[in-house]
C-alpha cells in the first residue's frame, strides 16, 4: 500500500515521501496515529499545499524534543528494588519503571521511548539508558539501582 509520510519515521522516511508499506501497518498504525495518509492524487494535492505548515509543526516538535534532551542529558535517577545478599535483585528493574520515576520529575516520557542496551536490570548498579524523545533526537540517562535487603 502506498502512503504518504505526515512526519518523519526512523527508517521509512521523511515527511513527504511517498513509501510502499504492508496494508497491516498503513491500516493499524501510520493512518490511526495520523503519521501517514493513503496516497492517492487528491491526498497529495492537499498535501503539497500544506507542506509549509507540516514542516512548521514538525520542527517545532523536534525544538522541543532538543530542549528536553538536554535537560534530560546526563541525568542521574535512583530506583530501589529489594535485593538479595549478593546483588541480585528480586525481580528486574524495566523500562516502565524508569518511565514512572522520570514522570515523578515531571519529564513527559513513556516506556516504549526508553532503550535499554543491556536488556532489563537484574542486579544492583549504575546503568546508561538511552532515551528517544524524537526520531532524531535522544539522549543518556544514568539509571541507579539500589538493593533493598530483606531481613
Amino acid at each position: 500500500m502506498q502512503v504518504i509520510l505526515l512526519e518523519k519515521i526512523a527508517k521509512l522516511g521523511s515527511l513527504g515521501s511517498i513509501v510502499n508499506v504492508k496494508p497491516g501497518y498503513a491500516r493499524n498504525y501510520l493512518i490511526p496515529q495520523k503519521k501517514a495518509r493513503r496516497a492517492t492524487e487528491k491526498v497529495i494535492a492537499e498535501f503539497e499545499t500544506q507542506r509549509a505548515e507540516l514542516e512548521k509543526k514538525q520542527a517545532d516538535i523536534l525544538d522541543a524534543a532538543g530542549a528536553q534532551a538536554a535537560k534530560l542529558d546526563g541525568l542521574l535517577i535512583q530506583i530501589s528494588q529489594k535485593a538479595g545478599v549478593d546483588g541480585k535483585l528480586f525481580g528486574s528493574v524495566t523500562s516502565a519503571n524508569i518511565a514512572e520515576e522520570l514522570r515523578k520529575q515531571e519529564f513527559a516520557v513513556e516506556k516504549s521511548m526508553i532503550r535499554m542496551p543491556e536488556g532489563q536490570i537484574k542486579q544492583v548498579g549504575d546503568y546508561t539508558v538511552i532515551v528517544v524523545l524524537h526520531s532524531e533526537v535522544s539522549s543518556h540517562i544514568t539509571v541507579s539501582v539500589l538493593g533493598e535487603t530483606t531481613t
